[in-house]
């Protein structure tokens, strides 16, 4: 997958057209996500995307944070997007990267992802 294809898949999804602000998004989402997850799923997730999207995956060392509810993680999400954001935004960013992710991801490793997030994450992937 090139990184380029993934932006503009990214903004064709409902997320920031722009390219600079495609970035930011899928960068803060993907942090956000990598800090959520455990054992080698950040590593395994990474290993299908582009470098530019591997290290905000993985750059969370350590144990797995405990981010709860959706809620909580679009609230994350919002507040590491900086001002003039807000949940709802989040939403609709986090929806948009989680999509591409599924069309540019093998199945299998969709599956494992959501194995490790709640049912309430469900609809972020469609």
């Amino acid at each position: 997958m090139q990184y380029d294809q993934f932006l503009k898949r990214l903004g064709q999804s409902g997320g920031p057209a722009d390219r600079g602000q495609a970035d930011s998004v899928a960068k803060v989402v993907l942090a956000t996500l990598g800090q959520r997850l455990t054992g080698n799923e950040p590593t395994d997730l990474a290993s299908q995307l582009p470098p530019e999207l591997k290290e905000p995956l993985q750059q969370h060392t350590g144990q797995s944070e405990q981010i709860g509810d959706v809620d909580d993680f679009l609230r994350r999400v919002a507040d590491r997007e900086g001002p003039g954001s807000d949940p709802e935004q989040a939403r609709v960013h986090t929806r948009a990267v989680l999509a591409t992710l599924s069309e540019f991801v093998s199945p299998g490793e969709i599956k494992d992802l959501r194995s490790q997030l709640p049912a309430g994450y469900a609809p972020l992937f469609q």
